[in-house]
């Protein structure tokens, strides 16, 4: 007898969203930002489904305080370009955690995801801050659930 044995597919709507929080405090960047795009993602749910946004909410506090190994501080360089001629801004990792420790954050995390519009959904959903203080209390929430050494 056969058995109608077919794969969930997850829908838009009907999967719940947890907030998660992480404290980056001596935590190594690359490692870190793994972590967090799997759990954006929604890589650690057993009902992962390419094609739907079905990870959750993560805050990250403390952004001012992740670890880098070697010499990335001097050697790691972040660039970007104005579009005129000449435009090239060549920022080490050293000067964009001085200016703005969230983007260091941000960008590494952001290179772990998917390159579409789902992508562009997912890093929507994480929120970093220099500090350990957050607007997201209301949103109670909870403990980072993957291990991070």
């Amino acid at each position: 007898m056969m058995m109608n044995r077919s794969t969930y597919m997850a829908k838009r709507g009907e999967l719940p969203r947890e907030w998660y929080i992480v404290d980056a405090e001596g935590k190594t960047l690359g490692r870190l930002a793994t972590q967090v795009a799997r759990v954006l993602m929604g890589k650690h749910k057993p009902t992962f489904t390419t094609h739907v946004d079905s990870g959750d909410f993560v805050v990250v506090i403390n952004a001012g305080k992740v670890h880098l190994t070697g010499n990335k501080w001097t050697d790691k360089i972040y660039r970007r370009h104005t579009m005129y001629p000449g435009g090239l801004i060549e920022t080490p990792a050293r000067d964009l955690m001085a200016q703005n420790p969230a983007k260091l954050i941000e960008h590494a995390v952001r290179g772990m995801l998917p390159k579409t519009r789902i992508g562009d959904r997912l890093i929507r959903k994480m929120k970093v801050y220099a500090g350990d203080k957050h607007p997201h209390q209301a949103q109670v929430p909870a403990p980072f659930p993957l291990k991070l050494d």
